[in-house]
């Protein structure tokens, strides 16, 4: 199968301003909750997963970037009315594309063939049998190109970072080059052959990997065996070696050597313990190990590098310590435990006098190269996360994050991978008669072939580095390493544990290889993709549909954090990407991130991140050419949601770049990767990790309007857009974020709204007054109810769940249109003692027959389904539906389900909140399980029924 060709539309194919283009799926409906599910696994995704190919910060997921690209591009149903004529039968075809798009995300079966080829007639049906190509000039870790790529989608993507730029060439570019050939490598016996997608690939990447690792280990055996003439890579059974910083007591007295150690266990599995145990003399500590028993505490005091001696028990002051390790090159350390691998788990030992100094042997040849490499002994920042800032601790070159050992072997890695390349090409001229290398037969396409093959194994040098530095820590919890980036900086360690390239446990050189070998495997071949470095300031937008996650205020500083990979990468690969490895570190200058050191202060450093990104939007509008709106990703905080701050946040500067640049948002949708079914999670932080914004080229004759006017166009479409979108899967949780995009999109199609004063209305105070209209279109709605409802509703919104004067429910209950006596026959109410109060959910989750009730409210059955749920789950509530659906309209049900969780969230009662959303959240699939119980037509899932005239 051939990739896709790239397709252009015709000037003809283009909207215009007399032929306005077709509301595209996103820009109605998305399945929310189906994907912020599979969105918030993503993390826990491994075995093939992009992410293993190598380490990149904030990718975003993948099922989100699947879904958003499907919906981006194909067209809503009310845009033919003439297939889809009511709106009914528009609800009906949004709902299967909606189950589409579900089947399409999931990561175990979303690459199913037929799912696929659905997928693509979607697309080709809504983009005249033609697929457009998608452009991600923020590609970072790749999963947009990458999720493009799998949809079948031509694919264009850019970075300004070469370290980025290299994993989406190594993600989707290189495996489309290779489609369907056979292995090259000799040891590669061709057990089957017809070789599939990129499995020969993956083959040859395993082979000529475990040809890196014996040569290397030839260069570098006499560092880890005492007799190199004896042993093999593979006959030591040492997993890592413990090693502890050093420091020299001040005390006159005292003067001893104090090994810097944070904790002293090293297996916390049931069973398996294993600690250190210090024992001391006159001027010494040395450790045994301890398998049962308490744990001893160890010199570390309190956080930071306060430490104390082991011997005479002074303190070590920070600065003093800084000073020692900044002064030693490298700072000294001493060996404290070896780990070993053994039939029944990993077996913790003190060291033999031995083993330390065989690690010692390669002082001369690390001096050497830190003298004299000249891509290792650039200037590093030295330490940069939360417990380290600013300090150096003997880190000065990039060279310095790594042990003499460490240092010289993956030197020695990189030094025989870059000179491999020849030994493929003469493997692809041995194979010049096999007809299943053919692929690869001529020069270039075997000069591509070897170069791929040289790039994965560099890449698995790369993530070799990340487990393999001073900075790379032992998890007594996994008994496993820890890698170097296991929070976004480089963290001080001051114990730390030395990983064995060679060994068959983690941090090994053939694992990384492994994890990088899968990712080609399930890497797809179904379209061309192209991946270029450069600045999005400067990048050609014409014919292509923009996906794109940009940075934005308090993102990740790629650029210092990629520059730890970035300067093995370009000693090993700047003959074969020197388009990515010209300079000495990764760009900087251009680099889009708020970092006040580059600049003259916060300020400056501030608006040289907003006008650099309005730029790239202002350049996007100018050359956007096609009939798909372009989709943003907002990285939401909840600092952005406060109103009261006078500044504006990142959410409301996005906007206003947006908007200022000549775009109209036409919706928002909020993404979940982190689950908030517990308590905890939505206490912290009810909003999404996510936002995805559907943007569109405001028309050129836009005009302007006055507040009253933007107001009243909010108040007449927001209760339609509602309805949309509460018929659909959204979650009451993600209600007011999604009914921003409605919102703005009224404020966004004008070029500026002017108050009252004739100054321009911000952002900010666009936002407040749609969220004032939110509140109003939710509460109107509370008319509609039955008298029992509207009452229950009165007295939640006032007292919730808890007990008043009887007098005030009975006025309440007399300007509700109903009794106390008739709300306690419905059984939702009681009144005693001068006392009254709402039944609570406990008191409703018992059995219930609606059937056989004699009075039956909305507020009943809503309150009796979700406590239900809370405790039973979806399949009890999916039994009661078909008898309850005879006494109550359900989509009533559900309409309360969101009110409720409204007047939840503004009581800050996040149980309730919790467990009026789980009902909502569930409803679809509590309607599709009720089918088994009822031989009915499927229930409706209709939202709020509006005041306004139903369209014909």
């Amino acid at each position: 199968m051939s990739p896709t060709t790239y397709h252009q539309p015709e000037a003809s194919e283009r909207s215009t301003v007399s032929n306005p283009p077709k509301k595209k799926l996103i820009e109605v409906g998305l399945p929310l909750e189906s994907i912020s599910v599979e969105s918030s696994m993503d993390k826990n995704r491994r075995q093939g997963h992009p992410s293993t190919l190598h380490l990149w910060w904030s990718r975003k997921p993948l099922a989100a970037a699947r879904a958003v690209l499907f919906a981006q591009l194909v067209d809503d149903p009310s845009s033919n009315p003439v297939e889809f004529p009511t709106v009914d039968a528009q609800d009906a075809e949004r709902a299967r594309l909606h189950r589409l798009i579900e089947r399409l995300i999931r990561w175990d079966d979303g690459d199913d063939p037929h799912t696929l080829e659905e997928a693509d007639r979607e697309l080709r049906r809504s983009n005249g049998g033609q697929l457009p190509v998608v452009f991600d000039p923020f590609a970072g870790g790749g999963s947009i190109p990458r999720e493009a790529h799998s949809l079948g989608l031509p694919s264009r993507a850019g970075d300004l970072n070469p370290v980025a730029v290299l994993i989406s060439r190594a993600l989707v570019q290189m495996p489309t080059q290779f489609l369907d050939h056979g292995p090259v490598h000799p040891r590669v016996e061709p057990a089957i052959t017809q070789w599939s997608a990129q499995q020969a690939l993956a083959a040859d990447v395993r082979a000529y990997a475990e040809d890196a690792r014996k040569r290397t280990w030839e260069r570098v055996k006499s560092l880890y065996v005492a007799d190199p003439l004896e042993s093999s890579a593979e006959s030591s059974d040492v997993v890592a070696w413990k090693w502890a910083r050093v420091a020299v007591c001040r005390n006159p007295a005292c003067g001893s050597d104090v090994p810097l150690i944070s904790g002293m266990q090293l297996s916390t599995r049931k069973g398996k313990e294993a600690s250190l145990v210090a024992t001391t003399t006159s001027r010494r500590v040395d450790f045994l190990l301890n398998g049962t028993g308490r744990v001893e505490q160890s010199n570390k005091q309190g956080k930071g590098a306060k430490f104390k001696c082991w011997v005479c028990g002074d303190p070590l002051e920070p600065n003093e310590i800084q000073r020692q390790l900044d002064s030693q090159s490298p700072p000294p350390h001493r060996m404290i435990a070896v780990i070993r691998q053994a039939k029944g788990g990993k077996v913790y030992s003190a060291p033999e006098t031995g083993e330390a100094l065989l690690a010692d042997k390669a002082a001369e040849l690390a001096e050497s190269i830190r003298a004299t490499d000249p891509y290792l002994n650039a200037e590093a920042r030295g330490t940069f996360a939360s417990n380290a800032q600013g300090r150096r601790y003997g880190y000065f070159t990039f060279a310095d994050y790594f042990t003499d050992r460490q240092l010289v072997t993956l030197a020695a890695f990189s030094d025989v991978i870059s000179s491999m390349k020849p030994d493929v090409m003469s493997d692809i001229q041995g194979k010049r008669d096999d007809e299943s290398c053919s692929a690869v037969s001529n020069r270039k396409s075997a000069e591509a072939y070897a170069d791929s093959i040289v790039t994965y194994l560099a890449l698995g040098l790369s993530r070799l580095t990340d487990y393999n530095s001073s900075l790379a820590t032992w998890n007594a919890g996994r008994d496993g390493l820890r890698n170097t980036f296991a929070q976004q900086g480089l963290a001080q360690s001051w114990d730390y544990a030395e990983a064995n390239p060679f060994s068959q446990s983690s941090g090994n050189f053939i694992g990384q290889i492994e994890w990088i070998a899968r990712v080609i495997e399930r890497a797809s071949g179904r379209a061309s993709a192209r991946v270029e470095i450069g600045s999005a300031a400067e990048a050609s937008y014409a014919d292509a549909v923009i996906s794109t996650d940009p940075p934005y205020y308090d993102m990740v500083d790629y650029s210092d954090l990629s520059d730890y990979f970035y300067v093995w990468l370009r000693r090993t690969l700047h003959q074969v990407h020197p388009d990515l490895f010209s300079t000495l570190l990764t760009p900087k200058a251009d680099e889009l991130v708020v970092v006040p050191g580059r600049h003259r202060g916060r300020e400056e450093a501030d608006q040289f991140f907003v006008d650099g990104l309005n730029s790239v939007f202002s350049r996007i509008r100018e050359q956007y050419s096609v009939d798909a709106p372009m989709t943003i990703y907002y990285a939401y905080k909840q600092k952005d949601a406060g109103p009261n701050d006078s500044a504006p946040s990142g959410w409301q500067a996005l906007l206003q770049g947006l908007i200022s640049a000549g775009w109209t948002i036409t919706a928002t949708w909020p993404i979940r990767t982190e689950r908030t079914a517990r308590a905890g999670a939505l206490a912290a932080n009810s909003l999404a990790s996510s936002i995805v914004l559907a943007c569109r080229p405001r028309p050129s004759a836009a005009g302007s309007t006055n507040r009253r006017a933007f107001l009243a166009a909010v108040k007449q479409e927001l209760p339609v857009a509602l309805r949309t979108l509460m018929q659909g899967t959204i979650a009451p949780v993600d209600l007011a974020q999604a009914a921003i995009g409605p919102g703005i999109a009224v404020f966004s199609r004008y070029t500026r709204v002017r108050e009252a004063d004739g100054s321009d209305m911000s952002v900010k105070d666009a936002l407040l007054l749609i969220n004032s209209t939110l509140d109003e279109v939710i509460g109107e709605q509370e008319s509609d109810f039955d008298p029992h409802t509207r009452f229950a509703v009165k007295w939640y919104r006032q007292y919730g769940w808890a007990q008043e004067n009887a007098g005030i429910a009975d006025q309440l209950a007399r300007s509700s249109d109903t009794s106390i006596g008739a709300l306690e026959r419905g059984g939702i109410f009681e009144a005693k003692g001068g006392k009254a109060r709402l039944l609570s959910p406990s008191q409703l989750e018992g059995e219930w027959d609606a059937a056989a009730d004699e009075h039956v409210s909305v507020w009943e059955a809503t309150v009796r389904f979700a406590a239900v749920m809370a405790k039973e789950g979806a399949d009890k509530v999916a039994e009661l539906l078909p008898s309850a659906q005879t006494r109550v309209n359900l989509d009533a049900v559900k309409e309360l389900g969101f009110l409720l969780f409204h007047e939840a969230e503004k009581r800050k009662d996040t149980k309730d909140a919790i467990f009026f959303n789980s009902l909502v959240s569930a409803w679809g699939d509590v309607n599709e399980q009720a089918r088994k119980y009822a031989s009915t037509p499927r229930l409706s899932q209709q939202a709020f029924h509006f005041d306004e005239d139903d369209e014909d």
